[in-house]
C-alpha cells in the first residue's frame, strides 16, 4: 500500500526528514539548549544524569551534561530505519532516505556527467547519461564496496563518532557529499545501488519482502515499489527510472532476491553481517567489562572518545589487555564477521544434508532461504535486545514489555510470510498476473463464473482454473493470451528464446500449452518481430521500464509542442535533446520507440517490414524447384513446406494489419503489394479462414482478382545461383531447417558446405546439425547420400508423413533419436498375425502388403505406399496385429518407432493426439467403405 502514496505527498515526507536531519547535524556543530535536559538536578527530565557508577575497566565513568544529537541520532534514528525495513519494506525507506534524496541534487538540477556520442555514418551527436556498467570492477564488486563501507562505519562508531559530535557531524557531512558526487557521476540511484553502505542492511531486513510490503510482479500498476518516477504537470506520476541496476530493488524486491540467492557474495553478506553485528554489540563487554557501559547509553556522551584510542582495548577477568583499542575494534569486528559467515555455512550444509537424509526433496534455493529467514529474524531480535535501550530503559516497565513484544510478534509475522515463498510461487505469481493481463484484453465476460469479482480480484489458481473452464475462451484465444504473455517475457527479458520453453512451463501446463505449440509462438513472434528474438540485444525490465518511460514523456512533449507526426520528432528541439539525456537514450533505443510510438504506425511499419520479408522467401522457393535438386524431393519437401508456413504467417499476420487498418489509403496500398507478391498463399487463407467478414470490402477487392493467378518460377539457376538463393536458411533458427540446407549445398558443392559446416561446429543445442556437420566433414570427394545421415534422413521421413507432418522440429528430432530403420528382403515378414504390437511402423523405402485376415477365412491385399504407416490402431490400442505384413522386392526399408515413445508423444501433445484421432477415423471410414463393395 505505501508504494501507491502519490510522489508529490512524499515528496514532502522527504523535505521535512531531510530538513529535520540537517537540523540535527547542524546540533552537532552548536547546541547549547538540549543539555539542561541532561543536568543531574533537573526536576523532570528522564535524560538527566543518574548518580549511580558505570563501570568502564574497573572504574567509575566520570560524565558531564551532554547535548542529545549523538543518543538521538544512535539511540533513535539507526533503530527506525531497521524497523522500518523489516516491517514496511524498502519501498518506504528508499522513498524516504534523505541521503538517497540528497544523491539526487545534481539529477534536480541537470547537472550530471554525460557522454559524447557520435554516429559515424550521420557525424549526429548525441549525449548520455553515464551508468555504471555492469561489467566494470564496480558493477561486479559493488557487495563488497558497500560492505567493506558499512563495516569501516562500524568499526569508526566504536573509534571515532560514536560521542565526538564534530568528527560524527565530518562523517555525515562527508557521507552526505559523497552520494551528492555520486548523483553527479552516474545516473540514477546509482549511490543506492552500489556505493551506499546502508544498502546490504536493506538488502537484509527488506528481502525478498517487507511485512507489509507490496508485490510487484503481481501489481496492477506500471509504477511499483520505490521505482523513480515524476510527477507531471497534470498531477500523474510517470517512471523516471534510467536502468542504472539490472536487476533493481527498487522495481521488484523479490525479483532481486532469487536471482541473487546463489550468489557467493549474498551468502558472505548475510551471514557475515550476523557476524559483525554481534561483534559490535559484544564489543562493548570486551572493552568495558560489563554491559552497564552499553545499556546505560553511556558510550553516546563520552566526551573523551578520541583520548581512548591507544587505551586498552579489552578488559576481561578483571584484567585490562594490552591491545589498543584502535586495533582491538577492528580486530573483533573481523574475527566476528569470518566466524558468523562460517557458522552460516556450516548450518546450510548442514540443513542440505538433513534434507537429503529425510528425503525432503527441498531444492538448495528454498534450504538457503529458509536459512537466510532465520537469520534475518534472529539477527532482528539481537539487534533490537540492544538498539536503542538507552531510551528504551526510560520507558515504565510494562511500555519496555509491550515495545519487545511487539518486534517479536512483527517479526514472527514476518518469518510466517516469509518462509512460505520460493522462486516456484514466484514465477506462478508472476505468470498468472502475466495471463490476466492478456485475459483482459480479450474482454470475457466472466461476472457470472466468479460471482461478480473482476480479473484483478482473483488469485493465482482461480485465474488458471477460470481459463480451463470458461467457455469462450477458445483454443484461439488461449493461444493468443498465450503469445500475449510470450512476447511480454521477452520484452522484459524474463525468459529469452532459449530458456522461454522451461521458463514458461509452469503457465503451459495449466493452460495444456505443448511444447510444440509453444514454438509455434516463438515462430509467429520471430516472423512478426525479428528483433525480439535477437540473441544480441540484451532485454530487461529495468530498460524496458525506461524506454516506455522515454516514450511517454516524448509522445507528451510532443502533442503540447502540437506537432502532428509523432513517428518524426524535431531532432533539434532542446527538449527532446534533454529528455534523450535524462533518459539515456542510444540512436537505437530512439529507433526503436519511434517505431511504435503510434500503436497504428507500429502495426503498419511491421506489415511493411514482412511485406519485405516475402520476396526472399520466395527467391528460396524458386531456388528449391531448380532441376538439379529433384533427386533430393524428401528433403525438398520439407524445407518447401517450412518456407510456405513462414509465408502463411506472414500473409496472416499482414491480414491481421488490414483488418485494424479497414480501408485506410495506406491499408489499400499495402493490399495490392500482398496481392503481388503472394497470391497463392493469400487465396488458400482467404478460402480458409474468415477473413471475408473481418476485412473492408474495399480490401477484398483489391485482394480478390489475384485469386486466379500462379506465380512463375525460373528453372535456370546455375549451382552457384541456387546455392545463393538458399544461403538465408543457413541462419534459420529452425535447426531442421538449418540442417537440411546444409545437406542439399554439399549435394551442391561439398566444398563449400565444408567451409559452412566448420563454422557449426561449436553449436552444442542440436544433436542433428552435430551429426550433419561430422559426416559433412569426414566426407571427400562427393557428399554421402543421404541414407548416410541417420538422423536427418529419420527426420525427413517422418516430416514427410502423414502422422507427423508439420510438426516440430525438437519432437521429430527426439522421436527420431528413439527409432530405428529395419531392412527386409523379399517375401520376409515384418509382423506376423498375433503378434504384440510394440512399434509403429513407416514405410520409407521399397514396398510391401498387408494381408488382411477376413471372417470367411479369406484374405484381401492391399499395398502400402511410401510414407505410410503400419499397425497404427494396434499401437494405439497396445493390441495384437491382426494382420500380416510382408515386403516385397528385394530392398524394403522400415522405419520403426517404439510404443512408448509414440505413447509418450499422445500424452504431451494434444494437437498430435488430435490429428491421430482424425488419420485414424478416416482409415476407419474407408475400410468400412470397403467392405460394403465386397
Amino acid at each position: 500500500m505505501f508504494s501507491q502514496l502519490t510522489e508529490r505527498r512524499m515528496h514532502v515526507v522527504r523535505w521535512i526528514l531531510t530538513i529535520a536531519w540537517l537540523l540535527i547535524i547542524a546540533s552537532l556543530f552548536y547546541d547549547p539548549w538540549t543539555s539542561a535536559l541532561t543536568e543531574p538536578n533537573h526536576p523532570w527530565s528522564p535524560l538527566r544524569l543518574s548518580d549511580s557508577c558505570i563501570l568502564v575497566q574497573g572504574k567509575c565513568l566520570v560524565e558531564q551534561p551532554y547535548p542529545l544529537a549523538t543518543t538521538l541520532f544512535w539511540g533513535a534514528i539507526v533503530p527506525a530505519s531497521i524497523f522500518i525495513l523489516l516491517v514496511f519494506g524498502h519501498e518506504v525507506w528508499r522513498r524516504i532516505c534523505p541521503l538517497s534524496f540528497l544523491s539526487q541534487i545534481p539529477r534536480a538540477l541537470g547537472k550530471q556527467r554525460q557522454f559524447k556520442r557520435e554516429n559515424p555514418n550521420t557525424g549526429k551527436v548525441r549525449y548520455e547519461l553515464a551508468k555504471v556498467k555492469s561489467d566494470s570492477w564496480l558493477g561486479k564488486n559493488y557487495p563488497y564496496v558497500q560492505f567493506g563501507w558499512l563495516f569501516v562505519g562500524l568499526c569508526g562508531r566504536i573509534l571515532f563518532f560514536n560521542a565526538d559530535r564534530l568528527v560524527l557531524a565530518l562523517w555525515i557531512l562527508f557521507t552526505i557529499a559523497a552520494a551528492i558526487t555520486v548523483g553527479y557521476l552516474y545516473g540514477g540511484k546509482s549511490w543506492c545501488n552500489y556505493f551506499c553502505p546502508m544498502a546490504p542492511v536493506q538488502q537484509i531486513y527488506s528481502e525478498p519482502g517487507g511485512l507489509f510490503g507490496s508485490k510487484a510482479h503481481i501489481s496492477d500498476t506500471s509504477i511499483t515499489q520505490s521505482m523513480c518516477r515524476t510527477v507531471l504537470p497534470d498531477g500523474k506520476e510517470q517512471s523516471a527510472c534510467v536502468a542504472c541496476q539490472n536487476p533493481c530493488i527498487d522495481i521488484d524486491s523479490e525479483r532481486v532476491y532469487w536471482d541473487s540467492i546463489n550468489k557467493p557474495e549474498v551468502s558472505w553478506l548475510r551471514y557475515g553481517y550476523v557476524g559483525l553485528v554481534i561483534g559490535y554489540f559484544v564489543y562493548y563487554y570486551l572493552y568495558a567489562g560489563s554491559w552497564d557501559y552499553y545499556i546505560s547509553g553511556a558510550w553516546a556522551r563520552q566526551t573523551d572518545q578520541l583520548s581512548t584510542l591507544l587505551s586498552p582495548g579489552f578488559y576481561l577477568f578483571g584484567q585490562a589487555i594490552n591491545i589498543p583499542k584502535i586495533v582491538a575494534v577492528p580486530l573483533t569486528l573481523s574475527a566476528s564477521t569470518f566466524i558468523g559467515y562460517r557458522v552460516g555455512r556450516s548450518i546450510e550444509q548442514s540443513a542440505k544434508a538433513y534434507s537429503r537424509k529425510r528425503d525432503l526433496k527441498l531444492s538448495p534455493d528454498i534450504i538457503r532461504h529458509r536459512v537466510f529467514t532465520l537469520c534475518t529474524f534472529f539477527i532482528f531480535n539481537f539487534f533490537f535486545i540492544f538498539g536503542g535501550r538507552p531510551l528504551v530503559q526510560l520507558m515504565p516497565i510494562w511500555g519496555q514489555y509491550v515495545y519487545e513484544l511487539t518486534l517479536v510478534l512483527l517479526s514472527t509475522l514476518w518469518v510466517y510470510k516469509t518462509w512460505r515463498l520460493s522462486p516456484d510461487l514466484y514465477s506462478r505469481e508472476n505468470l498468472a498476473s502475466r495471463f490476466r493481463k492478456q485475459l483482459e484484453k480479450l474482454q470475457l465476460n466472466i461476472s457470472q463464473y466468479v460471482e461478480g469479482r473482476s480479473l484483478s480480484e482473483l488469485n493465482t489458481h482461480e485465474v488458471y482454473i477460470l481459463a480451463k473452464v470458461l467457455p469462450g475462451f477458445t483454443r484461439e484465444k488461449r493461444h493468443a493470451a498465450y503469445k500475449g504473455v510470450v512476447r511480454e517475457a521477452l520484452e522484459e527479458g524474463y525468459a529469452n528464446y532459449s530458456s522461454s520453453l522451461e521458463v514458461l512451463q509452469q503457465l503451459r501446463q495449466e493452460l495444456g500449452i505443448t511444447d510444440d505449440e509453444h514454438r509455434e509462438v516463438l515462430e509467429e513472434l520471430g516472423i512478426e518481430d525479428p528483433e525480439l528474438l535477437n540473441p544480441d540485444r540484451q532485454r530487461s525490465l529495468e530498460n524496458q521500464i525506461r524506454l516506455t518511460g522515454y516514450r511517454k514523456s516524448l509522445e507528451r512533449l510532443m502533442l503540447l509542442q502540437r506537432q502532428q507526426d509523432l513517428t518524426n520528432p524535431d531532432p533539434n528541439s532542446i527538449e527532446i535533446d534533454a529528455l534523450r539525456r535524462q533518459y539515456s537514450i542510444s540512436s537505437q533505443d530512439e529507433d526503436w520507440i519511434l517505431s511504435g510510438i503510434s500503436p497504428e504506425s507500429g502495426s503498419l511499419r511491421r506489415a511493411e517490414f514482412l511485406l519485405a520479408q516475402l520476396p526472399d522467401l520466395i527467391t528460396c522457393f524458386r531456388g528449391l524447384n531448380q532441376p538439379i535438386l529433384h533427386e533430393q524431393q524428401a528433403v525438398l519437401t520439407l524445407l518447401k513446406s517450412s518456407i510456405h508456413h513462414k509465408k502463411e504467417l506472414i500473409v496472416r499476420t499482414i491480414l491481421e494489419t488490414l483488418a485494424s487498418l479497414k480501408n485506410d489509403l495506406t491499408a489499400i496500398s499495402l493490399a495490392q503489394k500482398l496481392g503481388d507478391l503472394a497470391p497463392v498463399v493469400l487465396l488458400e487463407l482467404l478460402e480458409s479462414e474468415n477473413w471475408h467478414e473481418r476485412l473492408h470490402p474495399e480490401i477484398i477487392e483489391k485482394l480478390a482478382p489475384l485469386s486466379g493467378t500462379t506465380s512463375s518460377c525460373a528453372i535456370d539457376y546455375s549451382n552457384e545461383e541456387t546455392l545463393r538463393t538458399l544461403a538465408p536458411l543457413l541462419d534459420d533458427r529452425n535447426p531442421l531447417i538449418q540442417t537440411a540446407c546444409l545437406y542439399i549445398t554439399a549435394q551442391l558443392d561439398l566444398a563449400q558446405s565444408q567451409a559452412i559446416a566448420r563454422n557449426y561446429t561449436h553449436i552444442q543445442n542440436s544433436p542433428l546439425l552435430q551429426e550433419t556437420v561430422k559426416i559433412i566433414l569426414s566426407a571427400s570427394k562427393e557428399c554421402p547420400p543421404l541414407t548416410t545421415f541417420s538422423l536427418l534422413e529419420k527426420v525427413v521421413h517422418l516430416f514427410n508423413s502423414d502422422f507427423f507432418h508439420r510438426m516440430h522440429s525438437e519432437t521429430l528430432i527426439s522421436l527420431s533419436e528413439r527409432a530405428e530403420v529395419r531392412t527386409f528382403g523379399d517375401d520376409e515378414v515384418i509382423t506376423e498375425a498375433g503378434d504384440t504390437c510394440r512399434e509403429l511402423l513407416l514405410l520409407i523405402e521399397g514396398s510391401a502388403n498387408i494381408l488382411y485376415h477376413l471372417p470367411n477365412q479369406e484374405v484381401r491385399i492391399e499395398r502400402l505406399k511410401l510414407g505410410q504407416t503400419l499397425d497404427e490402431l494396434e499401437v494405439l490400442a497396445h493390441s495384437d496385429s491382426k494382420n500380416t505384413i510382408v515386403a516385397k522386392g528385394d530392398f524394403t526399408r522400415i522405419l520403426a518407432m517404439p510404443v512408448n515413445a509414440f505413447d509418450d508423444l499422445l500424452d504431451r501433445d494434444r494437437d498430435f493426439a488430435r490429428r491421430v484421432l482424425e488419420l485414424e477415423s478416416r482409415q476407419l471410414q474407408r475400410f468400412m467403405r470397403s467392405l460394403q463393395t465386397i
